[in-house]
């Protein structure tokens, strides 16, 4: 009994002399102790400019004021680590036993500068160095691993802090006001972190978990759970990750104010249409590279009510280049023509087309090809079916091809171009059929008194900066043929019986005509329409950049005058809204005169044939005839006087 009593005597004594003697220790001597310790551990330089503190059992700890951690060799001469002041907490029970081992650090306004070399290594990846050698300097012990197998910190608590992160060849990416509380347990355990990112939009938190973070650290992919909440918007991945930036996983996301989420994370001032994301919901299997090609598989997409499903491959860089196969039910995009301010196709009541300026900088945005099929699409203008489209895009080019698309009742093969490399132009080159010229004219260029099922082939090309300059230069030609039909505006069989024909409508059996176009007009000389009984030709000028028309009809009446035909011209006149139609007297006056003076010379070639005994050729001059019936006439007197008759 009395040898455990002096045990337990001599076992006060010691304590109360190390502990004492760790608080007669000056305060940067023990900062000093942990700086050697935290250098031996990770081979980086703690310097501390400011004041130091302490505290005591159990956990020692030290303040430090003024707090900085070397950066990697290759990294420049910025710290990696600054902080306001830093608290490092070591155990007590382990420093008795000459083991410094870290419990906590907490650190105020700190700033991380992080970087990747060319390789991909990060400056956050910290060597293993192993105890000093014979000749007193301290090597790489390569066989003890990074080190995440040596450094071991239980608790990290960061408030106020800062990170600036340059990956190697890009900008520098910046992220402020961040609190981080990580608790790492076991040193070969998981940890558990808690994020928060403060801005003016709200407050972004993270809580997620890394297993086997001693690994992590030392660049080997790890599994990572993580949930990212703001307000009631979430996203959750579930996956692996390795400090490189390598990432494969599943990932989920649901916000109801997307454009808000965006601004959080510092992208400014984001504008969304209706349709194209102003909420959003994600599901996808994701893989990321450190070279930034990110891959999306089973990919479910929900805009704001438009849903497409597929695959998608998106390589990062100053120019992105993405490939994509997507499948969608119903698309409606009328919002993005309603929040890009077009002014759409021409309308009757409008004065012309548009003379705002295109903005098409978003050609030079993006590269690269994207398939979609649908079972519908509205823009706003266009109203497409069941349709397959391919648009790829190449330095401020773009190609949208029909495979086929279903659009105006019919059916459109063919690809549109708009190219924005010097100055904007937009062509095409498309074969139809099946298309309601009511619905196609209406949209397009705001007639719509055409009606009837076309098909043909267009090829055009336009040039300018607005949509009227476009419309005012356009060339190209095609051809189109139309069945049963109608106009509506005049009627033609009214026209033939009474002489008005302005309202009503006509009905035609078939119509076909092609045509070029030049400067903005469309120009037509073989325009052939048939009637139940009429049969109506046309010529002239349409103008598809002023909206105007000067177009020759002349319908004949096949069963008119004993069935030579009768014809009445028709000139359609003035802007599309309201043209005139009226007879054009001009070309009646001609066919008239023409007719009388036929009449006469028919009826004076029949006299003088009587007169002058001489048979006329209907070719035959008459003032040739003339002559050589008098010569005749004066040879048979002047014989006749000669014979004595």
């Amino acid at each position: 009994m009395r040898l455990l009593f002096r045990i337990f005597v001599a076992l006060v004594i010691t304590i109360v002399v190390v502990i004492g003697g760790l608080l007669l220790l000056p305060g940067d001597k023990l900062a000093e102790l942990v700086s050697d310790q935290l250098e031996a551990q990770t081979g980086r330089k703690l310097a501390v400019s400011g004041e130091v503190a302490l505290s005591v059992w159990p956990v020692m700890g030290v303040k430090a004021h003024g707090v900085s951690l070397s950066n990697a060799d290759w990294a420049g001469d910025q710290p990696m680590l600054t902080a306001e002041t830093l608290s490092i907490g070591i155990s007590g029970p382990d420093l008795l036993n000459g083991d410094v081992k870290i419990k906590t650090i907490r650190a105020k306004a700190p700033h991380l500068n992080l970087s990747t070399n060319a390789t991909g290594q990060g400056n956050w990846q910290l060597p293993a160095v192993s105890d000093a050698s014979p000749s007193g300097s301290a090597e790489v012990d390569s066989a003890a691993g990074g080190a995440g197998s040596t450094l071991n910190i239980e608790t990290l608590m960061l408030s106020g802090a800062s990170v600036s992160y340059a990956a190697h060849g890009e900008a520098v990416v910046e992220v402020q006001n961040i609190d981080l509380a990580l608790k790492w347990p076991e040193p070969n355990g998981t940890v558990d972190l808690v994020m928060t990112l403060k801005s003016s939009e709200g407050a972004v938190k993270i809580i997620g978990e890394i297993g086997t973070f001693a690994e992590f650290l030392d660049g080997q992919v790890a599994s990572v759970g993580a949930t990212v909440t703001m307000g009631d918007d979430i996203a959750r991945f579930d996956g692996r990750v390795g400090v490189s930036g390598e990432a494969a996983g599943r990932l989920t996301v649901k916000s109801d104010d997307t454009v808000r989420v965006l601004s959080a994370a510092g992208l400014g001032d984001v504008s969304l249409p209706q349709g194209m994301g102003q909420s959003l919901t994600v599901g996808s299997d994701l893989t990321y590279t450190p070279d930034g090609r990110l891959t999306l598989r089973d990919l479910n997409l929900d805009l704001g009510g438009n849903v497409l499903k597929g695959a998608v491959d998106l390589t990062l860089g100053e120019v992105p280049y993405v490939t994509a196969k997507l499948q969608a039910q119903d698309l409606d995009l009328t919002g993005v023509a309603a929040t890009g301010g077009s002014a759409g196709a021409a309308s009757s009541e409008t004065a012309g087309w548009s003379a705002d300026l295109i903005d098409a900088s978003a050609l030079a945005l993006v590269e690269g090809s994207v398939e979609l099929t649908v079972a519908s699409l509205n823009t706003g203008s266009v109203k497409l079916g069941a349709s397959k489209l391919n648009l790829s895009i190449d330095n401020a080019r773009a190609v949208l091809k029909f495979l086929p698309a279903s659009v105006f009742g019919g059916s459109v093969q063919g690809q549109v171009v708009a190219n924005n490399r010097n100055g904007l132009s937009v062509g095409g080159k498309l074969t139809y059929s099946g298309i309601r010229l009511e619905q196609a004219l209406g949209q397009l260029a705001g007639y719509d008194r055409l009606n009837g099922e076309a098909l043909g082939e267009l090829q055009f090309l336009g040039i300018g900066n607005t949509q009227d300059a476009i419309m005012r230069s356009l060339s190209g030609k095609g051809w189109l043929e139309i069945g049963k039909g109608f106009f509506t505006g005049f009627d033609l069989e009214g026209l033939m019986r009474s002489g008005s024909g302005n309202g009503g409508s006509t009905v035609f059996d078939n119509l076909s005509a092609s045509y070029t176009l030049k400067d903005g007009n469309l120009n037509n000389q073989d325009l052939l329409i048939s009637l139940k009984g009429v049969r109506a030709d046309g010529a002239g000028r349409i103008g598809l950049g002023a909206q105007d028309l000067d177009y020759l009809f002349t319908p004949t009446a096949t069963a008119a005058n004993g069935g030579r035909g009768l014809s009445l011209p028709l000139r359609i006149t003035g802007p599309w809204a309201d043209p005139k139609i009226r007879p054009d007297l001009s070309e009646v006056l001609e066919a008239e005169i023409d007719g009388i003076e036929d009449q006469a010379t028919d009826q004076l070639r029949q006299k003088l044939s009587e007169e002058l005994n001489v048979e006329i050729a209907p070719e035959q001059d008459l003032e040739e005839a003339i002559k050589d019936g008098l010569e005749q006439r004066a040879k048979d007197s002047l014989l006749q006087l000669l014979q004595g008759n």
